[in-house]
């Protein structure tokens, strides 16, 4: 096997650029739409689970209002106000035994459905489709997997949540020594917790999400640069929700369509980095293989009839 380049910072305009116009060739605006409309369809069974996971180790009031906080910085204070009211509605409601394990199995399913459409999405940037002869354990092992990311990400919210809490008591104390400056380090600190928890993620997303197999060290860069990018944009996005207020054409639609439009948004800065990866990763490390019941294709266009200005409408 041909020894593969290394990668050096002076290559990093290039793969950018090159990621740039993969990216935009698997048409990322309308994969980030169909993410986002799955995801508002998993949204209550999604933070139904993980409040229950969570809840289990920090108290459930304590991170539905944590959810909640971020959920208002984010897009603003009545979307997560009707975010509030959807897991309330879900789990006020009285069903007997029978009904409430078919709930849970539904919550579950739904929790899971949006990893699963992002698996899908992933599968395009790479350019890689489920083999037709693959079994219904394909499927199966997909869900499952979905589930396992739902379980990372109540893993990694507990440590954000205890990293937060040691913040806290560490502002508490340079408060007394240096009051200027806190707010400065506290939004550092801040920003730092969340660009490492959030790399973490992409970093298992880009490696496990997409039917090809991929070595670990090809994903921690565009891992740890898509979240880099993933914050500094949900800047731009929240700045740009307060001052276009897009959802005021939409009255009681209106937090739908936030929802709708911040998934999508942030799916582009995902799908960049996924392109990132892919580009990075065929590039300086080992060939990149399909997984099992996966097959790598290449889409090609016929041209049957070309239009022509010479001919004019009969």
């Amino acid at each position: 096997m041909a020894k593969r380049n290394k990668f050096k910072i002076k290559h990093l305009p290039r793969l950018l650029w090159e990621a740039a116009k993969l990216w935009n060739l698997h048409n990322p605006w309308r994969l980030g739409a169909v993410v986002a409309y799955y995801a508002v369809l998993s949204l209550p069974g999604l933070l139904i689970v993980l409040i229950s996971l969570v809840g289990t180790f920090w108290g459930a009031e304590i991170v539905q209002g944590e959810i909640a906080e971020e959920i208002s910085e984010a897009i603003g204070p009545e979307a997560a106000l009707s975010v509030v009211e959807m897991i309330e509605n879900s789990r006020n409601s009285d069903k007997s035994f029978f009904a409430t394990i078919m709930g849970v199995g539904i919550l579950i399913f739904g929790a899971t459905g949006v990893f699963y459409q992002l698996q899908i999405s992933m599968n395009e940037i790479w350019s890689v489709k489920l083999d037709p002869d693959a079994s219904i354990w394909k499927v199966v092992k997909d869900r499952a997997l979905s589930l396992g990311f739902v379980m990372v990400i109540a893993f990694l919210l507990i440590v954000s949540f205890v990293v937060s809490a040691a913040l806290t008591l560490l502002s508490s104390f340079l408060a007394r020594l240096w009051e200027p400056g806190l707010v400065f380090m506290a939004k550092f600190f801040e920003f730092g917790l969340s660009t490492f928890v959030l790399g973490i993620l992409f970093v298992l997303i880009f490696r496990f999400m997409p039917d090809m197999k991929i070595k670990w060290r090809s994903v921690w860069l565009g891992g740890f640069m898509t979240s880099i990018l993933f914050n500094l944009g949900k800047i731009l996005i929240t700045f740009y929700f307060g001052a276009a207020n897009p959802d005021s054409a939409y009255g009681a639609a209106g937090s739908v369509i936030l929802i709708l439009l911040w998934v999508s948004y942030s799916c582009l800065i995902l799908f960049y980095g996924a392109a990132f990866t892919r580009v990075y990763a065929e590039k300086y490390e080992e060939d990149t293989h399909p997984s099992d019941f996966a097959m790598k294709v290449v889409e090609k266009e016929i041209i049957i009839e070309k239009g022509s200005e010479e001919l004019g409408d009969d």
